[in-house]
């Protein structure tokens, strides 16, 4: 008894001030709010947010070419000459150094009238673009969310195998308390009281081990926090909480609304743009041209001293392909060939998404019926360990018939731990592929 309070006395104040140290110094965390710092640091979301943001300010009708343009223009042109003129009338000027210059001005605003239906077809490609980047940015936050799910129930996973070896622990420190004491009247032998010692050890590593997992564990979720992995946190949560109400019928209907099978569509419509983009380059090009001009010639010397011109103009202007090596032709067959592609791609998403759903619900369904019997299992667990406790203590068990039970009682906890950690990742992965994490 002396042996085992000089050694567990010194080592349980040192695990209650190093406990008191770590709950003080420790940030408290939440799953929601894990779920926020994620959203808020996550450098993917970032990306994508500025992929929307730049596509939004792409849509516009003025770069699809539908708003007329406007350009200015000005030259002038001082030089020195000489000039050696005859003219018919007999008049003739020689002279040098004959200073002239000449200015020219001119605002021109052109508007396209008609180009095969291309402006239109673009603006709604810009318009698509900007709801694929947007789905996108949708893909991102279901896929940061899922990810710090599954970490941070990762870490409620290995805490709650720490539970169950304390509790385990706790009968190998009255058995091993028991046995010293009825040693000490010579009703016990050196073999039960070394093989208690054993025991206790073995769990004490045990349960330093789990420890270890349990930071592993905790790094990486401050990996999916983007925070810096020193930082000490302890998560709130103790038990794995199952949502019980999925129906299948419901993620079914709902995988179609996935925002990455929506991306793969807002990519087919942007290939069917492109193509006629492509097709209205076949057609005739009307722009309308207006302005105004102006011109000033000036010399010192000649037969025009001064021409000046100003006003403003109107006119038409049209372009008609005729032949381009059969580039435009070439040009719609593979944007042709691009929608066929993306259509393809988007039938290889929904595929994938199809089979993980239908894997993920058989996993969720058949896991919640073997929790059910694991639980029972656990309480006949707890009810056979506590129940052998009592019988050693009254002498009517051995060590032997404890330490079987204590094995089957963290037996039974490690898996129903880890069927509820296995429900829970099929539960988050359906609600993923359903558009419904975060809701």
């Amino acid at each position: 008894m002396r042996i085992f309070l000089k050694y567990t006395v010194p080592l349980a104040f040192c695990l209650l001030v190093t406990g008191i140290h770590t709950i003080v110094a420790q940030q408290q965390i939440t799953l929601s709010q894990a779920i926020e710092t994620a959203l808020k640091n996550n450098l993917d979301i970032q990306i994508s947010k500025n992929a929307l943001s730049a596509n939004t300010v792409n849509n516009y009708i003025g770069v699809a070419g539908g708003l007329p343009t406007v350009t200015g223009s000005f030259n002038t042109n001082e030089q020195v000459t000489g000039l050696n003129q005859e003219l018919s009338n007999g008049t003739s000027t020689n002279r040098t150094g004959v200073v002239s210059n000449n200015t020219n001005m001119s605002v021109t605003a052109t508007m396209m009238l008609y180009n095969g239906g291309r402006v239109m077809a673009t603006k709604k490609r810009l318009e698509e673009l900007q709801k694929q980047s947007q789905e996108q940015v949708n893909t991102s936050v279901q896929n940061v969310i899922a990810d710090v799910m599954l970490k941070y129930f990762a870490v409620v996973q290995q805490q709650n195998f720490v539970a169950t070896l304390l509790q385990s622990i706790e009968v190998s420190k009255q058995k091993l308390s028991l046995i010293e004491a009825r040693k000490s009247v010579g009703l016990s032998n050196e073999a039960e009281f070394l093989q208690a010692n054993l025991d206790l050890n073995a769990q004490t590593q045990a349960l330093q081990t789990q420890k270890i997992v349990i930071e592993q564990s905790k790094a990486d979720l401050l990996r999916s926090l983007v925070l810096n992995p020193k930082t000490a946190i302890t998560v709130v949560d103790t038990t794995i909480e199952l949502d019980k109400s999925l129906q299948w019928e419901n993620i079914e209907a709902n995988i179609k609304k996935h925002p990455s099978i929506l991306s793969a569509e807002a990519q087919i419509n942007v290939n069917l743009l492109l193509e006629r983009e492509a097709n209205a380059r076949r057609y005739p090009t009307v722009n309308l041209n207006t302005g105004y001009n102006y011109g000033r010639n000036q010399s010192g010397a000649g037969f025009t001293l001064l021409n000046q011109t100003y006003g403003p103009f109107l006119g038409v202007n049209a372009s008609i392909p005729i032949y381009a090596g059969t580039a435009n032709t070439r040009q719609v067959q593979v944007a042709k060939i691009n929608t066929e592609t993306a259509r393809l791609q988007k039938e290889v998403i929904a595929q994938n998404f199809q089979n993980t759903a239908a894997k993920s619900w058989e996993a969720y369904s058949n896991t919640l019926q073997l929790i059910e019997s694991e639980k029972q299992n656990y309480e006949l667990a707890d009810r056979l360990l506590k129940l052998m406790n009592q019988r050693f203590q009254l002498g009517q068990a051995t060590i032997i018939d404890v330490k079987q039970a204590q094995q089957s009682f963290e037996n039974s906890g490690y898996r129903l731990n880890n069927l509820s950690y296995t429900a829970k990742i099929a539960e988050i992965t359906l609600k993923q592929i359903a558009s419904q994490l975060g809701n």
